[in-house]
């Protein structure tokens, strides 16, 4: 019976997931996508690199904005590089205080805007000590969107952002036919992928530490501002490297609403060898390792309405 029940909720949420445009699920009926009790939250590491990912509170519908899920993905996917102990935080923000200690990059995936978690005086506080320290900095998706009052630190930090009201956030694919010479593209093919791709992105334009990684050409029916309708024709820049001033290395992602997303190879290749690039470990000439089961796609899902 309970095997049935299993089975059962699975079908519904493949339906719901279908309606949604996220049909992906490959359901296994003695498995619940939902249980999240495997994924150990900040173990701490011994003489390793430590690398810290932050998992968001559970955000928008099913398949959408999985920060909890896709953490655990890049925690198992760092795993496979030798010398890396990734660790990982959930609900925005470690609960224990060591967490952040010795780590050599930080990695937030969670809503970012008004609410995001880095912003609160304390947490701001700690993460410019990081960024004294030269710690890696990693912002993906939603993560990388900052209210303009806080764009002084932000542009030190990760070298440029998401600005309400100037940039935009549109579904579309992006065809990326050719990617620049940096380790961060190591052992990746040119892809092309459907995602909420951000764009029209706010950089300093007297600073020349950003190294666009990711750019593509949107359909100008996507410049959904005033401010992105001003560049018809334009590529964009979708992802980008930050040499920062401090002899710290930022990476800014806006790909990741889509939790299938990371089934694509290429997609996750990019983002681990871009996380390791952060912590300042040498990212192999094929790239990282990123071995994914598909079924681990369906685990550690936020319970979502």
């Amino acid at each position: 019976m309970r095997s049935n029940r299993l089975l059962l909720r699975g079908v519904l949420l493949a339906i719901v997931l279908g309606l949604t445009g996220s049909g992906w699920l490959a359901w296994a009926a003695d498995v619940d996508p939902y249980d999240q009790s495997g994924v150990p939250l900040e173990k701490q590491p011994t003489d390793l690199t430590k690398i810290v990912l932050v998992a968001g509170r559970p955000s928008h519908g099913p398949g959408e904005h999985e920060f909890f899920a896709g953490c655990a993905l890049l925690m198992k996917m760092l795993h496979q590089t030798p010398g890396v102990f990734p660790i990982m935080a959930s609900n925005g923000w470690p609960r224990k205080p060591d967490t952040f200690k010795g780590a050599k990059s930080v990695v937030f995936f969670m809503d970012g805007g008004g609410g995001h978690p880095i912003i609160h005086k304390e947490h701001k506080e700690v993460v410019q000590k990081l960024m004294d320290a030269g710690v890696g900095f990693v912002n993906l998706h939603y993560a990388v969107e900052y209210p303009k009052s806080q764009s002084d630190h932000i542009f030190n930090w990760l070298g440029g952002y998401y600005e309400t009201g100037f940039s935009t956030n549109p579904h579309w694919i992006a065809d990326f036919g050719s990617l620049p010479q940096h380790p961060i593209t190591r052992g990746v093919k040119p892809f092309y992928i459907k995602d909420e791709w951000y764009f029209n992105i706010r950089f300093r334009a007297e600073d020349k530490g950003v190294t666009p990684i990711l750019q593509a050409m949107p359909p100008d029916s996507k410049r959904g501002t005033e401010a992105a309708r001003e560049h018809k024709g334009r590529a964009e820049i979708l992802a980008w490297a930050f040499d920062r001033a401090d002899d710290g290395r930022s990476f800014g992602f806006t790909g990741g609403h889509f939790h299938k997303n990371w089934g694509d190879e290429n997609f996750r290749r990019l983002v681990v060898n871009a996380i390791l690039w952060t912590a300042k470990v040498n990212v192999p000439k094929d790239g990282a390792k990123v071995e994914l089961d598909p079924a681990d796609l369906n685990r550690n899902l936020d319970r979502k309405k």
